[in-house]
């Protein structure tokens, strides 16, 4: 099998899974927005603690012309999180973990959802299906 060379790309990740998904997306005529989101959803199977779905994301995308977006996908915190909340139900400060340790709602999804349909607004044309079916097979793996 032939490797395929990009002249105006490269896909990097701190797993080469995640690296090989990404590489796979522009091999099949992907942007990188695209590539990005198979990356971002496999490093959130195989190296979690970097990019879990339960957590935050942050995208800084530059356009071929130059004009910068950005994606803040981090949650909003609780508005039942109060001090008086922590307070009545036993505590003097925030639990490190359990159900009340959670101080925001996740964004990671929400800031995929943003990425796929910027990806589209570039000519993105890959399914999100086919965009998460790396990290879906890996996650079927661990099972």
């Amino acid at each position: 099998m032939e490797t395929p060379t990009f002249s105006r790309a490269a896909a990097a990740a701190p797993h080469i899974d995640a690296a090989r998904a990404g590489k796979a997306v522009m091999a099949e005529g992907g942007n990188a927005v695209e590539a990005m989101l198979a990356m971002a959803a496999t490093i959130a199977v195989v190296y979690p603690h970097m990019n879990g779905i339960g957590g935050d994301g942050f995208w800084t995308i530059r356009e071929p012309g130059g004009r910068v977006r950005v994606i803040e996908a981090c949650g909003y915190a609780g508005a039942r999180a109060t001090i008086a909340s922590y307070r009545d139900a036993g505590h003097d400060i925030i639990p490190r973990r359990g159900p009340l340790a959670a101080l925001t709602v996740p964004g990671a999804v929400g800031g995929w959802t943003m990425a796929l349909e910027l990806a589209k607004s570039y000519g993105g044309k890959i399914p999100a299906r086919t965009l998460l079916h790396d990290a879906v097979e890996r996650a079927r793996g661990y099972a």
